[in-house]
């Protein structure tokens, strides 16, 4: 026989099916050779499949048994694995100015934990770690008492809704609906407005729930807050979970100069949202990663990042890593935004700040208040009025002038070297109060990249070639600064 796939083996069951219907006939005047011919095509009948004839009669047979039991690969195909996390699927909310209800749906049973917090008014949500499948940012519809939200990491194993409130409120009504067949889970609540005064004289005291014992989950899967930040408010020490190496408190033996990239915002903390739901704490983090990689290319400093992931880290924490790295240069790294819409078009460009008790004008006073209010966007209690005046009133005695010149320094090798390569703002020199940059010992600057407010600051900052352009210019500035240096010591 012809092997398997020839254009002979093929075509020989529809000769076979044929032959046996009599549509061919063997020359009848060689016997010889018929009857070869007939013993041929008996063996072919036999080793191939059933003709048209013979073929509806074994479907039939066929149609008879048990289906064959799928395969492991079918499995794997058609039955995807779970998330690992548990995922908000949805967030709606509905209501009024006086009374509220918010409703979260999620893929499975969750635990929660909600409190209040004023200066300004909000409501927190904190979560397990979930895998948030919402619309973009931007693109949330607010009603009633809420003005914004905004969800995502906000410690190990932790996330965080943050509800931002027209009015001081309460939180009442809270309970979980578990999945049900194709149904989500429903974390829900409502959010009910009360007086300033009523707000203030609830300080310390739970939130009342008062959901039906059969919508609720069992007492250790759901915890109601106060209306103040306790334990849950803050988050633990996340400088491991930040994507930092671990640290010590011991001072550690350092080779070589030490640089920290700080890229700003992260997590429960998206900062600017721009046009097509472009986040600013993505485009800080790839910049960031991006100068990491060309500055260890030089194997000339060590460099480290604040965060090398989604998660959020605190003003306090980003400092405190500062000085437990014993870091030689911080660069925190941002991205710029106008609220004036009519200006949006006009103005861009990158900005570079550095540490001064006064702003260098008004714009730089409220982008020093924009970045220093990353903690309360995170859901974190406000530093009281008094105690920011005292921080202020101390911050030059704290900056030695040697660290100082440093920043300003840096400051002008870095507008030197992006000058050319990436556009810069009418006045890109500039100075302000930020909290990161209260550095006591380390040359500290804060780069506003560009305006994610204008069109083609946000066109460059999007796209990975802009983004290496920026890098390119800051390491360039990073990797000169420490040659000065080292120059300066030999001398």
């Amino acid at each position: 026989m012809m092997p398997a796939g020839s254009d002979s083996a093929i075509s020989a069951p529809a000769a076979s099916c044929g032959l046996l219907a009599g549509q061919t006939r063997g020359p009848r005047r060689h016997a010889l050779a018929s009857r070869l011919l007939w013993t041929t095509i008996a063996l072919m009948h036999v080793l191939a499949p059933p003709c048209a004839a013979q073929t509806s009669q074994a479907e039939a047979l066929q149609a008879t048994k048990p289906p064959a039991a799928a395969g492991w690969t079918a499995e794997v195909k058609h039955r995807p694995l779970p998330s690992a996390k548990p995922r908000a699927t949805a967030i709606r909310i509905s209501g009024d100015a006086t009374r509220t209800r918010i409703r979260m749906e999620v893929d499975r049973p969750i635990a929660a934990d909600m409190l209040t917090l004023d200066e300004p008014y909000r409501a927190i949500i904190d979560v397990p770690d979930l895998e948030f499948q919402l619309p973009a940012y931007g693109a949330n519809v607010m009603t009633g008492l809420v003005k914004d939200f905004r969800y995502g990491r906000f410690d190990a194993g932790r996330s965080r809704v943050v509800i931002d409130l027209a009015a001081p409120a309460t939180i009442q009504n809270s309970a979980f609906t578990p999945p049900k067949g194709n149904q989500p889970g429903v974390l829900s609540f409502d959010i009910v407005r009360i007086t300033a005064s009523d707000f203030q004289a609830l300080r310390g005291q739970p939130l009342r729930g008062t959901a039906e014992p059969a919508a609720a989950p069992p007492p250790q899967q759901f915890r109601v807050g106060r209306h103040e930040a306790g334990p849950a408010g803050q988050p633990s020490n996340s400088l491991a979970q930040s994507g930092a190496p671990p640290i010590s408190s011991a001072p550690r033996p350092k080779t070589r100069p030490v640089v920290l990239i700080d890229p700003g915002h992260g997590g429960i903390d998206p900062g600017t949202v721009g046009a097509g739901g472009i986040t600013e704490k993505s485009v800080t983090l790839a910049v960031a990663k991006e100068v990491r990689a060309l500055l260890q290319q030089g194997r000339r400093l060590d460099v480290y990042l604040t965060r090398d992931a989604d998660n959020f880290v605190t003003l306090d924490q980003r400092v405190h890593l500062s000085r437990q790295y014993q870091a030689d240069l911080f660069v925190s790294i941002h991205a710029d935004n106008l609220a004036e819409k009519e200006l949006a078009n006009s103005i861009k460009g990158a900005t570079v700040y550095t540490l001064s008790d006064r702003a260098s004008d008004e714009k730089a006073r409220r982008v020093a208040e924009k970045e220093n209010a990353a903690d309360i966007a995170a859901g974190l209690a406000a530093v009281p009025a008094s105690a920011e005046e005292q921080v202020r009133n101390i911050l030059l005695d704290l900056v030695e002038r040697e660290t100082a010149n440093y920043s300003l320094g840096f400051r002008n090798l870095l507008l030197s070297s992006m000058r050319g390569r990436v556009p810069l703002a009418k006045d890109p020199q500039r100075s302000a109060a930020f909290k990161v940059l209260k550095q006591d010992e380390v040359p500290a600057v804060l780069i506003e990249l560009g305006y994610m407010s204008n069109a083609e600051d946000l066109a460059r900052l999007g796209k990975a070639d802009g983004q290496r352009q920026l890098a390119t210019s800051i390491a360039a500035a990073i990797t000169t600064f420490f040659a000065h240096k080292e120059a300066q010591a030999k001398r």
